[in-house]
């Protein structure tokens, strides 16, 4: 076991890396040990230590927010930011990510990971953060780190059996995801629209109060010295697709919803024929998407136009083929959110053992039977619920030896390598740099943290 002493301690009061190349050779064991700690306090201490001993190598958790406000301010266009969720190997995969950023001098990139998300994965914001910033460490980055709590939503049965209990559980995570620096969390009230209402704001009533109520509540929580990067949605990703009187509604609604002079919203999630992880075939293959790209370059045009947003938000893209990436940018699309691709070629890469491969398919028939829908083949009941298969054996996921895991990364790296040049973010590293003014803010040393030094 390591001692984490031997390269961090308490100095005037706060964490100090005193040893930054023993840092960077001992992150692999240190997060190791934090995720799989039995012991909840020392997994907690090992993240906060490794929070600030990211900010101490010159990585800092920040908001997109004052980046995206001059996106609305037409300073910066032609590229569309890429959020990117990762549910399995966090640490190993975020490596691959900086990696290619470096080389590429991408400032403009995402981590993510919804509500869902986080419970199926097992993956707390905390755990996450510690994650993702101990890859940044192991791979030299330094700078701002965006870190985003995607698809924050209302779920609509939860709601309304019990209105107070959801929104609550809601605060709940946003307070949690904050306290772990995500400085950026989409807020997802789409799910409570009404379209059996006579107006088109009667139907988004419930979406833009609840999202005004929720934003009031992270601007309140929110540190003084980073304003955090909201999103809002106006169609629920796998419906119809969104028009631009839902957008002017939605927005027109939020305003006048929101607190007198508090910073609104800085982008939004719309509905353009996709689907959250595609829609699968009786074989197992992906069908194929067709994205109204004109109807997307239409809603940021008029986000940015006419409300200030840096444009609209594509969700479950990542399915698609490879030349389609590049019509993001063409149409002004701000960001666009990617995860399921990236499980896809984990879970189907040769270098995967076929007999571990089995063992996970067989834990997903035994525990989510339940979830296999009528008439799914055995297809594509496994690739709805493979998602699932990362959370509850984390540990065997973690621990598959480096000759299988590095043919992996090595595709991984490739695929954000290709939509990192498709998405046109290459050398945006200053641009983000000069817009985003990064200054380490430290934190008190928790007590669980004081213990470990």
């Amino acid at each position: 076991m390591i001692d984490v002493k031997k390269f961090i301690n308490v100095i005037d009061g706060r964490i100090r890396v005193t040893d930054r190349n023993f840092l960077r050779e001992s992150i692999d064991n240190l997060i190791y040990r934090a995720v799989f700690s039995q012991d909840d306090s020392e997994k907690t201490g090992l993240y906060k230590i490794i929070l600030e001993a990211a900010k101490e190598s010159g990585i800092y958790p920040s908001s997109i927010e004052k980046f995206y406000e001059d996106i609305g301010k037409g300073r910066y266009s032609g590229f569309t930011v890429p959020a990117i969720n990762i549910r399995g190997l966090t640490y190993d995969v975020a490596r691959t990510i900086f990696r290619k950023a470096k080389e590429k001098s991408v400032g403009a990139f995402i981590f993510e990971i919804a509500r869902s998300e986080i419970g199926y994965t097992m993956q707390r914001p905390l755990e996450y953060s510690a994650s993702v910033l101990s890859a940044a460490i192991k791979e030299g980055y330094e700078g701002p780190v965006f870190l985003q709590g995607d698809h924050f939503q209302v779920n609509s049965k939860r709601y309304a059996e019990n209105p107070e209990k959801e929104i609550d559980a809601l605060k709940s995570l946003i307070k949690e995801a904050v306290e772990a620096e995500f400085y950026n969390i989409d807020i997802d009230a789409s799910t409570m629209v009404d379209l059996s209402k006579d107006t088109i704001k009667e139907q988004q009533e419930p979406n833009y109060t609840l999202t005004a109520s929720l934003a009031s509540y992270i601007r309140k929580i929110e540190p003084d010295y980073i304003p955090v990067s909201i999103g809002g949605e106006i169609g629920e990703i796998g419906g119809r697709n969104s028009t631009v009187d839902e957008l002017g509604a939605f927005l027109d609604g939020f305003r006048e919803s929101l607190e007198d002079g508090m910073k609104g919203l800085s982008k939004i999630s719309v509905q353009t024929g996709t689907t959250h992880g595609g829609v699968v075939l009786p074989d197992g293959k992906l069908a194929k998407v067709k994205i109204d790209f004109e109807t997307l370059k239409t809603l940021s045009e008029v986000a940015r136009k006419e409300y200030g947003l840096s444009g609209a938000v594509q969700h479950g893209a990542s399915t698609l083929p490879e030349e389609a990436f590049s019509k993001f940018p063409e149409t002004g699309t701000a960001e666009i959110h990617l995860a399921t691709g990236f499980q896809n070629i984990i879970y189907d890469h040769p270098s995967l053992p076929s007999g571990f491969k089995e063992e996970v398919y067989q834990f997903l028939s035994k525990e989510f039977h339940k979830e296999r829908k009528e008439g799914q083949t055995e297809e594509q009941f496994i690739y709805s619920a493979r998602k699932k298969g990362f959370g509850p054996l984390k540990k065997s996921w973690w621990s598959l030896p480096e000759d299988i895991k590095n043919p992996i990364m090595n595709e991984l790296e490739d695929r954000f390598g290709l939509l990192f040049d498709r998405l046109n973010v290459r050398n945006t590293r200053d641009m983000v740099s000069e817009a985003v003014k990064v200054s380490p803010t430290w934190k008190e040393i928790p007590e669980v943290a004081r213990r470990l030094l």
